[in-house]
Protein backbone atom coordinates (compact mmCIF):
# COMPACT_ATOMS: atom_id res chain seq x y z
CA UNK A 1 0.00 0.00 0.00
CA UNK A 2 1.22 3.53 -1.07
CA UNK A 3 0.81 6.32 1.31
CA UNK A 4 2.33 9.73 2.80
CA UNK A 5 2.72 10.63 5.92
CA UNK A 6 1.21 14.23 6.76
CA UNK A 7 1.70 17.00 9.45
CA UNK A 8 -0.11 19.74 10.18
CA UNK A 9 2.52 23.02 8.63
CA UNK A 10 2.12 26.44 10.33
CA UNK A 11 -0.38 28.41 8.28
CA UNK A 12 1.79 31.28 8.28
CA UNK A 13 4.17 29.76 6.28
CA UNK A 14 1.76 29.37 2.72
CA UNK A 15 -1.19 31.19 1.34
CA UNK A 16 -2.72 28.21 0.20
CA UNK A 17 -2.08 24.64 1.89
CA UNK A 18 -0.27 22.52 -0.65
CA UNK A 19 -1.84 19.86 0.80
CA UNK A 20 -5.29 20.86 -0.66
CA UNK A 21 -4.68 20.36 -3.81
CA UNK A 22 -2.96 17.98 -6.07
CA UNK A 23 -0.99 20.67 -7.87
CA UNK A 24 0.15 21.54 -4.69
CA UNK A 25 1.39 18.06 -3.49
CA UNK A 26 3.01 18.26 -6.99
CA UNK A 27 4.10 21.49 -6.32
CA UNK A 28 6.31 20.19 -3.39
CA UNK A 29 7.74 17.10 -4.74
CA UNK A 30 9.04 18.78 -7.86
CA UNK A 31 10.73 21.60 -5.63
CA UNK A 32 12.32 18.69 -3.46
CA UNK A 33 13.52 17.35 -6.97
CA UNK A 34 15.17 20.77 -8.28
CA UNK A 35 16.30 22.32 -4.74
CA UNK A 36 18.27 19.21 -4.86
CA UNK A 37 19.22 19.19 -8.36
CA UNK A 38 20.16 23.11 -8.92
CA UNK A 39 20.47 24.05 -5.18
CA UNK A 40 18.25 26.88 -3.60
CA UNK A 41 20.29 30.07 -5.24
CA UNK A 42 19.28 28.57 -8.39
CA UNK A 43 15.79 27.38 -7.99
CA UNK A 44 13.64 29.43 -9.34
CA UNK A 45 9.72 29.36 -9.55
CA UNK A 46 9.38 30.10 -13.28
CA UNK A 47 11.93 26.82 -13.35
CA UNK A 48 9.30 24.83 -11.19
CA UNK A 49 6.34 26.11 -13.03
CA UNK A 50 7.57 24.13 -16.18
CA UNK A 51 7.85 21.23 -14.24
CA UNK A 52 4.89 21.14 -12.85
CA UNK A 53 3.27 22.51 -16.51
CA UNK A 54 1.39 25.40 -14.67
CA UNK A 55 2.23 28.86 -14.33
CA UNK A 56 4.51 30.89 -12.06
CA UNK A 57 1.59 32.86 -11.18
CA UNK A 58 -0.22 29.77 -9.63
CA UNK A 59 3.01 28.63 -7.90
CA UNK A 60 2.79 32.14 -6.06
CA UNK A 61 -0.83 31.52 -4.53
CA UNK A 62 0.29 28.55 -2.42
CA UNK A 63 3.71 30.65 -1.48
CA UNK A 64 4.45 34.39 -0.93
CA UNK A 65 8.28 33.24 -2.20
CA UNK A 66 11.03 30.67 -2.60
CA UNK A 67 12.12 31.41 1.25
CA UNK A 68 8.89 30.57 2.79
CA UNK A 69 8.26 27.32 0.05
CA UNK A 70 12.01 25.73 1.69
CA UNK A 71 10.51 26.85 4.88
CA UNK A 72 7.49 24.70 4.17
CA UNK A 73 9.87 21.75 3.16
CA UNK A 74 12.11 21.98 6.31
CA UNK A 75 9.32 21.69 8.55
CA UNK A 76 7.86 18.58 7.20
CA UNK A 77 11.19 17.40 7.43
CA UNK A 78 11.74 18.57 10.98
CA UNK A 79 8.40 17.18 11.63
CA UNK A 80 8.70 13.55 10.27
CA UNK A 81 12.32 13.96 12.27
CA UNK A 82 10.42 14.40 15.63
CA UNK A 83 7.74 11.68 14.43
CA UNK A 84 10.95 9.09 13.63
CA UNK A 85 12.62 9.51 17.12
CA UNK A 86 9.42 9.33 18.67
CA UNK A 87 8.97 6.25 16.44
CA UNK A 88 12.18 4.40 17.09
CA UNK A 89 12.64 4.99 20.87
CA UNK A 90 9.23 3.74 21.64
CA UNK A 91 10.38 0.06 23.07
CA UNK A 92 13.55 0.94 23.74
CA UNK A 93 14.38 1.34 27.63
CA UNK A 94 18.25 1.35 27.70
CA UNK A 95 19.38 4.96 27.96
CA UNK A 96 22.80 4.84 25.92
CA UNK A 97 20.89 3.09 23.35
CA UNK A 98 18.26 5.77 23.10
CA UNK A 99 21.00 7.87 22.65
CA UNK A 100 22.95 6.11 19.84
CA UNK A 101 19.44 5.34 17.69
CA UNK A 102 19.06 9.64 18.22
CA UNK A 103 22.87 10.08 16.42
CA UNK A 104 22.16 7.38 13.81
CA UNK A 105 18.75 8.71 12.41
CA UNK A 106 20.68 11.91 12.66
CA UNK A 107 23.46 11.29 10.25
CA UNK A 108 22.21 7.75 8.11
CA UNK A 109 20.78 9.16 4.50
CA UNK A 110 17.33 7.83 4.02
CA UNK A 111 16.81 5.48 1.59
CA UNK A 112 14.75 6.88 -1.64
CA UNK A 113 11.45 7.31 -1.80
CA UNK A 114 9.35 4.72 -4.66
CA UNK A 115 6.02 6.05 -3.95
CA UNK A 116 4.33 8.46 -6.28
CA UNK A 117 2.58 9.88 -3.32
CA UNK A 118 5.65 10.45 -1.12
CA UNK A 119 8.10 13.08 -1.15
CA UNK A 120 11.40 11.94 -1.93
CA UNK A 121 13.32 11.53 1.82
CA UNK A 122 16.75 10.80 0.63
CA UNK A 123 16.76 14.07 -1.30
CA UNK A 124 15.16 16.28 1.25
CA UNK A 125 17.68 15.23 3.90
CA UNK A 126 20.40 16.33 1.41
CA UNK A 127 18.36 19.50 1.40
CA UNK A 128 18.31 19.61 5.08
CA UNK A 129 22.13 19.43 5.22
CA UNK A 130 22.91 21.91 2.23
CA UNK A 131 20.19 24.57 2.99
CA UNK A 132 18.59 24.24 6.06
CA UNK A 133 20.77 27.22 7.83
CA UNK A 134 19.16 29.03 4.73
CA UNK A 135 15.91 29.87 6.50
CA UNK A 136 17.23 31.06 10.02
CA UNK A 137 20.51 32.60 9.25
CA UNK A 138 18.75 35.46 8.14
CA UNK A 139 18.55 39.45 8.79
CA UNK A 140 14.65 39.20 9.51
CA UNK A 141 14.68 35.44 11.90
CA UNK A 142 13.42 37.77 14.54
CA UNK A 143 10.21 38.92 13.00
CA UNK A 144 10.49 35.59 11.05
CA UNK A 145 10.31 33.81 14.31
CA UNK A 146 7.15 35.54 15.88
CA UNK A 147 5.18 33.65 13.80
CA UNK A 148 6.71 30.24 15.46
CA UNK A 149 7.65 29.09 12.34
CA UNK A 150 10.79 27.15 13.37
CA UNK A 151 8.67 25.50 16.04
CA UNK A 152 9.05 21.68 14.37
CA UNK A 153 12.74 22.42 14.88
CA UNK A 154 12.40 23.37 18.43
CA UNK A 155 9.93 20.56 19.31
CA UNK A 156 13.10 17.91 18.02
CA UNK A 157 15.54 19.93 19.59
CA UNK A 158 13.53 19.38 22.65
CA UNK A 159 13.08 15.73 22.57
CA UNK A 160 16.23 14.58 21.52
CA UNK A 161 17.12 17.30 24.91
CA UNK A 162 15.34 15.22 27.11
CA UNK A 163 16.66 12.37 25.82
CA UNK A 164 20.11 13.91 27.18
CA UNK A 165 18.72 14.69 30.45
CA UNK A 166 17.35 11.42 30.82
CA UNK A 167 20.80 9.55 30.08
CA UNK A 168 22.42 12.36 32.43
CA UNK A 169 20.22 14.61 34.67
CA UNK A 170 23.09 16.33 36.18
CA UNK A 171 23.73 17.91 32.50
CA UNK A 172 23.46 21.76 32.11
CA UNK A 173 23.09 22.20 28.57
CA UNK A 174 21.20 19.80 26.88
CA UNK A 175 18.99 21.92 24.77
CA UNK A 176 22.08 23.63 23.75
CA UNK A 177 23.89 19.97 22.99
CA UNK A 178 20.87 18.69 21.07
CA UNK A 179 21.14 21.78 18.55
CA UNK A 180 24.62 21.28 18.79
CA UNK A 181 24.50 17.48 17.55
CA UNK A 182 22.02 18.44 14.49
CA UNK A 183 23.83 21.07 13.09
CA UNK A 184 27.38 19.30 13.58
CA UNK A 185 26.31 16.38 11.83
CA UNK A 186 25.21 18.16 8.76
CA UNK A 187 28.29 20.09 9.08
CA UNK A 188 29.90 16.78 9.07
CA UNK A 189 28.29 15.20 6.55
CA UNK A 190 28.34 17.83 4.14
CA UNK A 191 32.25 18.65 4.58
CA UNK A 192 33.13 14.43 4.56
CA UNK A 193 31.49 14.49 1.29
CA UNK A 194 32.89 18.51 -0.63
CA UNK A 195 35.48 19.30 1.67
CA UNK A 196 36.72 15.90 3.28
CA UNK A 197 40.04 18.05 4.74
CA UNK A 198 38.10 20.07 6.80
CA UNK A 199 37.48 16.72 8.42
CA UNK A 200 39.39 13.62 10.00
CA UNK A 201 37.48 11.16 7.49
CA UNK A 202 39.62 8.71 5.83
CA UNK A 203 37.81 7.45 3.28
CA UNK A 204 34.58 9.50 1.17
CA UNK A 205 33.27 5.27 1.07
CA UNK A 206 33.41 5.76 4.68
CA UNK A 207 29.80 6.28 5.51
CA UNK A 208 29.62 5.88 8.96
CA UNK A 209 32.33 8.71 9.77
CA UNK A 210 29.68 11.43 11.19
CA UNK A 211 27.69 8.76 13.14
CA UNK A 212 31.15 7.41 14.63
CA UNK A 213 32.22 11.18 15.51
CA UNK A 214 29.35 12.43 17.09
CA UNK A 215 28.61 9.30 19.14
CA UNK A 216 31.89 10.01 20.22
CA UNK A 217 31.59 13.58 20.72
CA UNK A 218 28.28 13.12 22.36
CA UNK A 219 29.53 10.60 25.22
CA UNK A 220 32.53 12.27 26.19
CA UNK A 221 30.98 14.69 27.09
CA UNK A 222 28.14 13.14 29.18
CA UNK A 223 30.05 10.77 30.60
Amino acid sequence: MEFQIKFDINEKIFLRNPESSELGKLMIKKSIDLIYELGFEQFTFKKLAIEINSTEASIYRYFENKHRLLLYILNWYWSYMEFLVTFKLENVTDKKERLKIIVSLLTHEFPESTSQFDYNKKLLNQIVIAESSKVYLVKEVAEINKDEVFKPYKDLCGKIAEVISEYNSDYKYPRSLSTTLIETSHHQQYFSANLPKLTDISSKANSEFTNQFIEDFLFKILD
